[in-house]
């Protein structure tokens, strides 16, 4: 299934490739995701296209700096960006999505990282 998304301005715009519903979705409390009500869902990066907005991007990093936090310049919306949980893939804002496609929610305790991220792990 493909979906759409982007940031509020219409700048930055993205597709990508995902199962069939219900897609998996990761509630994060960390201060970031918490103050910006980011709903993870994680994308391989073969499975992401930016349409447009590459240039549109800037970058915010905290902490380890693992993680590249992108949003577009005009409008300051992240719509996805780099995770630190997740190498291998983008991980897209399903508040940003055209469409949002059913999701099972699960908690992620980013507030505790390490052990939060052990627990992803464990589940495969």
């Amino acid at each position: 299934m493909k979906i759409n998304g982007g940031c509020h301005c219409g700048a930055v715009r993205f597709e990508a490739e995902v199962g069939e519903p219900p897609i998996a979705a990761l509630d994060c409390n960390c201060s970031v995701c918490r103050m910006t009500g980011f709903l993870h869902v994680m994308i391989p990066h073969r499975q992401f296209e930016l349409q447009t907005g590459r240039d549109d991007l800037k970058s915010y990093r905290f902490g380890t700096g693992a993680a590249e936090h992108l949003f577009c310049r005009h409008c300051g919306v992240k719509s996805f960006y780099q995770p630190r949980s997740h190498p291998d893939a983008w991980s897209v804002n399903a508040n940003c999505l055209d469409e949002v496609p059913e999701l099972i929610v699960e908690l992620f305790d980013g507030a505790h990282w390490e052990q939060a991220k052990a627990n992803l792990d464990a589940q495969g």
